[in-house]
């Protein structure tokens, strides 16, 4: 080729790398690969073929993950079109609308993932039922907003129906009294973490990432321990977040979609009903109780530190006025304060998570002393980030006096 055509050429490829050409056509063959892989999997031989080498995991990770890819497209496409989309303000920190119905896309590639890979149980339908309600009410809440009360109520009622169905902690031997304060307790465990998880999605990705990382070393835990039900639904968690993730958080850029109060409480409610459904250790009851504690400690820490803080400076004096309020005082806002980056932020409760799950999966043969050790640990790891995030908040005060 001459000179001459090798300088056009090159310039040409440039003009078509800057108009982003290139960037939208691999984009479309990708999509349309994870669409022919989703054909694929639909395929009862093929599903047969997986179920037959033992890899039934793998079949669900799969199916949910290329549902998931091209539900969240779809999704991304209707919210766009009803003007179903987040609209920055004070309390926000995205630049512009985004749209939501993530949530959504996760719930149905979930169910269906599930109920295609005939995974029925009495205690399954209660938590599908019950994560369904969940989702809902927070559909309606991202479409027209909800008083908190209401959603509590949702939470709660949702709650109680994963316990009728036979899914609660047993901290306590079996009696009239225990069966109530376990109950109280699994209540709290369970809207805790539902709203817990809601809170952490003030950033792109981070309830995505957080969800996905959780759901992982719940599978990985529940392998171990030999409960496959409980891994196989962790697996498709897994499967819908890895799916929904490319769209949540990017590096560069900003999320091209949400999860909204659809998605964050649904992953949340769904993830700690997994957590009290396994038997996390052999015959060692505070191992097994410690071991979903790790894996969900940065939710819990969060949620404590919060609580405790808007008390002691009184922003909130009692449970109305806490389920009401919103600030921007959570983990992500406190690290953000100390990073100066928002990504850098999600990144680091990323692998504080990965951390803690890996500390878990080290309980599986722990003694009890072990498991204190490890505890131990974990609140050494909170110490250090509360001296981290003071370090943040001083240098913020300085800024802005």
């Amino acid at each position: 080729m001459c000179p001459l055509c090798l300088c056009g050429f090159s310039f040409n490829l440039r003009r078509i790398r800057a108009t982003g050409y290139l960037r939208v056509k691999t984009g479309q063959i990708v999509y349309a690969v994870i669409l022919l892989l989703l054909v694929a999997l639909v395929i009862p031989t093929v599903k047969l073929s997986f179920y037959e080498r033992g890899l039934r995991w793998l079949y669900i990770l799969l199916f949910s993950f290329s549902l998931s890819v091209i539900l969240t497209r779809i999704m991304r496409y209707i919210a766009l079109r009803d003007e179903i989309v987040d609209y920055p303000e004070e309390r926000k920190i995205h630049p512009s609308p985004t749209p939501l119905l993530g949530g959504v896309a996760i719930y149905l590639a979930f169910v269906v993932a599930i109920l295609t890979n005939f995974i029925f149980t009495k205690e399954l339908i209660a938590i599908l039922l019950g994560s369904s309600i969940i989702m809902c009410i927070g559909l309606i809440d991202d479409i027209k907003v909800v008083p908190a009360i209401w959603k509590l109520l949702a939470q709660l009622t949702a709650t109680l129906i994963v316990i009728y169905a036979g899914i609660g902690l047993t901290i306590f031997p079996k009696n009239v009294f225990t069966l109530t304060v376990n109950s109280l307790i699994t209540i709290i465990w369970i809207i805790g973490i539902t709203n817990a998880m809601n809170f952490f999605d003030g950033m792109d990705g981070l309830s995505t990432g957080i969800s996905l990382i959780i759901a992982f070393f719940l599978g990985i835990v529940a392998f171990q321990t030999n409960h496959p039900f409980v891994g196989w639904i962790s697996i498709a968690i897994v499967g819908t977040c890895i799916g929904f993730l490319p769209y949540n958080f990017k590096l560069n850029k900003p999320a091209t979609i949400f999860l909204g109060d659809a998605g964050s409480t649904f992953l949340g409610f769904t993830l700690a009903c997994l957590a009290i459904m396994g038997e996390w250790a052999d015959n060692n009851i505070f191992v097994s109780l410690i071991t979903p504690l790790l894996i969900f400690w940065i939710l819990i820490f969060d949620m404590v530190h919060i609580t405790i803080m808007r008390i002691y400076t009184k922003k909130v004096t009692n449970i109305k006025e806490w389920i009401d309020y919103v600030g921007k005082d959570h983990l992500h806002h406190r690290l953000e304060a100390l990073f100066l980056n928002k990504k850098l932020s999600v990144l680091f409760i990323y692998f504080m998570c990965i951390c803690l799950g890996v500390t878990a999966i080290v309980l599986r043969n722990a003694r009890t002393i072990d498991a204190l050790l490890l505890l131990l640990q974990a609140i050494i790891i909170v110490i250090i980030i509360s001296v981290l995030e003071r370090a943040g908040q001083k240098r913020e005060r300085r800024k802005n006096p």
